[in-house]
């Protein structure tokens, strides 16, 4: 199989994870927080040792600062529902409609319960209209809620633009919003300094992430970030491992965002796979995939139907921006589910079609009902996977009537 879905999850995976997880199962590792025995103090430091990988990967200033969850889902309901208080009247939350449904559903919920949500539009190109979101901040946002990387389009937002704006709101009015990222898409895949995305100072707020996706770990794990001055109240609530007298859930972090048992194999897989990507480097990793998109690009833009969907602009020399690796397209009105049927089963490549969980992309595309075909590179992708995609698409498009 030719496996082109790494924006759904990798299933290539490095053979330390495959190790940390196996040795974490094997050994006797036991529940984190849970005793003074071996197998409890073995967890605590798998965990402890996940915690300090991904605040060094993120650029958050202590391991305290990771709060691990079992995906970016379950990490933005925790930071939208925890930061964001129905009962506190007039107040708004902004986001874009290049958000996935993990984004946009927590955010519905609010706006039911009494929140104001407003919604930046995107181009034809799918890219964020900036100046539409700068006049939707106010003194009355309470956060601005924001994807670092569309999983449709593969557009990379600009924080250059973003924190401009964040400043100039705040010189304005003297009023800062939460800034809350969903970095599902461009964790393990885009470098990421969260204490500073702009070179000028912009923060994240909050950072929600998951592991299954370009940081190469298990399913199951993923976490929330939080920057030391910033207090979100806990979606769950219940065992923790320490104050168990008290009636309400700690408050310290990170046990403040975690009730129960922890997926402590999954993180010592996680683990082990941040400690790779920095082995390897992030920019590295980056290049990697950008030469496979900028590859796959050049091959299918000029097959006869082929409509693609996002940001594709060149410098002068036809090289292209900075994007995550991620290209959709259609071919013709062809729906999107047949083609990827076709590539699948007569040519081995495994591809995503649909919707993609993104509803308000597919809104302003107009295809709702067509849907799109997602391909999507990883580490392990090589150029010759790239080059079968594209001659199993030229093929394809030759049988189907435009």
């Amino acid at each position: 199989m030719i496996y082109l879905d790494n924006a759904a999850t990798t299933v290539q995976k490095p053979q330390c994870v495959i190790d940390a997880v196996t040795t974490a199962l094997t050994s006797g590792t036991g529940n984190c927080g849970r005793g003074m025995n071996k197998a409890s103090l073995e967890a605590g430091r798998t965990v402890y040792g996940c915690r300090e990988a991904v605040a060094r990967l993120f650029g958050f200033p202590a391991p305290v600062c990771i709060s691990f969850t079992s995906n970016s889902t379950e990490a933005l309901n925790t930071a939208i529902m925890g930061l964001i208080d129905p009962s506190v009247p007039g107040q708004q939350v902004v986001t874009t409609a290049a958000e996935h449904n993990s984004v946009l559903r927590p955010l519905y919920f609010q706006k039911n319960n009494g929140v104001r949500l407003d919604i930046a539009p995107i181009g034809a190109d799918g890219v964020i209209n900036y100046r539409a979101l700068e006049k939707l901040l106010s003194e009355h946002t309470r956060a601005l809620v924001i994807t670092m990387a569309s999983n449709v389009t593969g557009n990379i937002t600009d924080f250059t633009a973003v924190g401009a704006m964040l400043r100039r709101l705040h010189e304005r009015t003297g009023h800062k919003p939460l800034l809350i990222l969903d970095a599902s898409q461009a964790a393990g895949s885009l470098s990421i300094n969260a204490a500073d995305l702009d070179g000028q100072g912009t923060r994240a707020d909050v950072l929600c992430f998951t592991g299954h996706k370009s940081l190469m770990g298990p399913q199951g794990t993923g976490g929330i970030c939080v920057m030391p001055d910033i207090t979100v109240r806990p979606l769950k609530r219940g065992g923790s491992g320490i104050r168990s007298f008290d009636k309400e859930h700690p408050s310290v972090m990170p046990e403040a965002l975690e009730a129960g048992t922890l997926n402590t194999h999954g993180l010592a897989g996680l683990s082990a796979a941040v400690s790779y990507i920095q082995q390897e480097g992030i920019d590295a990793i980056h290049a990697h995939e950008q030469k496979l998109t900028q590859q796959f690009y050049d091959g299918v833009r000029h097959i006869p139907g082929i409509r693609l969907y996002g940001d594709f602009r060149t410098d002068s020399a036809g090289k292209l921006y900075d994007r995550a690796p991620i290209v959709s397209l259609n071919i013709g009105d062809t729906d999107s589910a047949e083609v990827s049927d076709i590539l699948s089963t007569e040519y081995g490549i495994a591809t995503r079609a649909g919707a993609h969980c993104a509803p308000l992309v597919h809104k302003s595309f107009g295809t709702e009902a067509q849907g799109m075909v997602r391909f999507s590179f990883g580490w392990f992708t090589t150029e010759q996977d790239i080059a079968a995609a594209v001659n199993a698409l030229a093929e394809i498009q030759k049988d189907i009537v435009i």
